[in-house]
């Protein structure tokens, strides 16, 4: 007899203990201290900036969790001030720094971090991070001060950028509400803005060293680093009191029909997948993508089990097909019909991605050769011919704002998210599916009146398009890039992947 699971494991399916936030308070400037940095940063309520952090980024884009000892929080009716020594290492390399928090009931917050690398160090991102929110800032104005001084009047995005919608900054100014203007400056180096809602994100991110310079790179050992941020804020007597703010709760008239739910097949997962039929036809999905990479499945025996698994679950199959072949890759994409025919023709749709495609390539980078996208549409259609042909991305939607596909060779557009790209804890996890709204309405543009669907997606990473492969998370915690999320298997996840769903039937994905 099995004894029941935990509170913490029904939740999150994890025993993992969390620290709750310490909240910070100097008059109206309140923050939540959470692992040495700041979230939810508010002046009467108003959320100024969703996070300050400082982040330290291994050479997969890893993000180290620090161990923080000699902390020490301060508090008075005036301000509160928090220092902290914190080291970021593994079994090749060490960082260290001291980081110092100052809050004033002035409405000015200091943070500053003085860091030396112990060791040679390889990274592609420490120092400070900035995120700004997107709920009433999305499409608004923001002025810029650049590093040479420049002072621009510019506007935080809408449609989801693809590239940095802000380069070379010193300092940003944006009105939080009504009356309540905040500036951040930001000093010790050179920083630029990414549009976060690409990855699931509900920020805009102000991280150092721009994406330009090469990357990972080697802080030598005994090098120093010093960096701050300081946010000011500026309120005047039209600022609308707390009461008028907030959000409203009401139902519209609006009706429409729930998209068609499906399902992933990974090669390795597809006898698993079948075992679980009868609980997958409860879901009454109506398709299931059957994975196919000839570099990892063989050949028919593994598009048979996946059509299996696919058929017996109640769903229509359907192929994402990875073509490995760059000069011959018409002659790939002919095998793979050949094997589809062998099969009886079950694909009804068809989704193609040169392997090159599966990594992300930064923004001014040149993406690696692949099947040219138009011939690779072509070459399918013919392999495939009475199926529908999808293209797109199979890794997130960032890779598809930055490579669009030439839709007018299109059936359909594809593409895919997870909700653990740049975090892993609890809240950002959640509240990225703010952003979702926001990705929808950019499909769109993209699409240009094309059909669209969000692929396989899923709280943890299927596929790691900015390093070697997601995480392994041996140790069940809350992790970043991780695959086997544990809250996947706890009542969280089911609140996300209802979430997930709900917006993206809002838009009829």
């Amino acid at each position: 007899m099995f004894a029941m699971p935990s509170e913490s494991v029904r939740l999150f399916g994890t025993e993992e203990k969390v620290e709750p936030p310490v909240v910070l308070t100097a008059g109206k400037l309140t923050a939540e201290l959470e692992a040495g940095n700041l979230r939810y940063i508010r002046f009467d309520g108003v959320e100024l900036l969703r996070a300050v952090s400082y982040i330290v980024r291994d050479r997969n884009w890893g993000t180290y969790n620090p161990v923080i000892s000699n902390l020490e929080v301060e508090e008075k009716p005036d301000g509160f001030r928090v220092t902290y020594d914190a080291v970021a290492k593994d079994a090749t390399q060490e960082f260290r720094y001291a980081a110092e928090i100052e809050g004033t009931s002035a409405g000015r917050l200091v943070l500053r971090g003085r860091g030396t690398a112990v060791t040679d160090f390889i990274t592609n991102r420490t120092g400070f991070v900035v995120l700004h929110p997107v709920e009433g800032v999305a499409g608004h104005p923001a002025g810029i001060e650049h590093v040479d001084g420049r002072i621009v009047e510019t506007s935080f995005p809408d449609i989801i950028d693809p590239v940095q919608p802000m380069m070379e900054l010193r300092a940003i100014t944006h009105e939080a509400a009504p009356g309540i203007s905040v500036t951040c400056r930001m000093e010790g180096d050179t920083f630029e803005m990414e549009d976060q809602r690409n990855w699931l994100d509900a920020s805009y991110k102000t991280y150092v060293r721009p994406l330009a310079l090469p990357w990972p790179y080697t802080l030598g050992k005994g090098s120093a680093l010093d960096q701050s941020v300081t946010v000011t804020v500026a309120a005047t007597d039209e600022a609308l009191p707390p009461g008028a703010r907030g959000p409203r709760i009401g139902i519209d008239g609006k009706e429409g029909t729930v998209p068609p739910l499906g399902f992933g097949i990974e090669p390795e997962l597809a006898a698993a997948t079948l075992a679980a039929s009868e609980a997958l036809q409860a879901a009454r999905p109506h398709h299931a993508i059957v994975h196919y990479d000839t570099r990892r499945a063989e050949g028919l025996k593994a598009l048979e089990a996946g059509v299996q698994a696919a058929i017996r679950a109640g769903a229509e199959p359907w192929l994402e097909l990875v073509v490995v072949e760059v000069e011959t890759f018409a002659e790939e994409v002919e095998r793979a019909g050949k094997l589809n025919a062998e099969l009886g023709s079950p694909f009804t749709t068809v989704l193609v991605s040169p392997a090159s495609d599966l990594k992300s390539t930064l923004p001014g980078s040149v993406w690696p050769r692949g099947a040219p996208l138009d011939k690779l549409y072509a070459a399918t259609r013919k392999a495939f011919p009475s199926a529908r042909i999808c293209g797109g991305m199979f890794s997130y939607f960032t890779e598809l704002n930055r490579k669009r596909p030439p839709v007018e060779r299109l059936d359909l557009v594809s593409f895919t998210n997870s909700g653990l790209v740049h975090a892993g804890d609890d809240r950002s996890a959640t509240e990225g599916l703010e952003t979702l709204p926001f990705i929808t309405k950019s499909v769109e543009a993209i699409a240009k009146g094309k059909p669209w669907h969000a692929g396989p997606s899923a709280l943890g990473m299927r596929a790691n398009p900015y390093g070697a492969a997601p995480m392994q998370n041996p140790n069940n915690i809350r992790e970043a890039m991780n695959r086997m999320d544990p809250r996947q298997r706890g009542l969280l996840g089911a609140a996300w992947y209802l979430g997930y769903f709900a917006h993206m039937a809002r838009a009829a994905a």
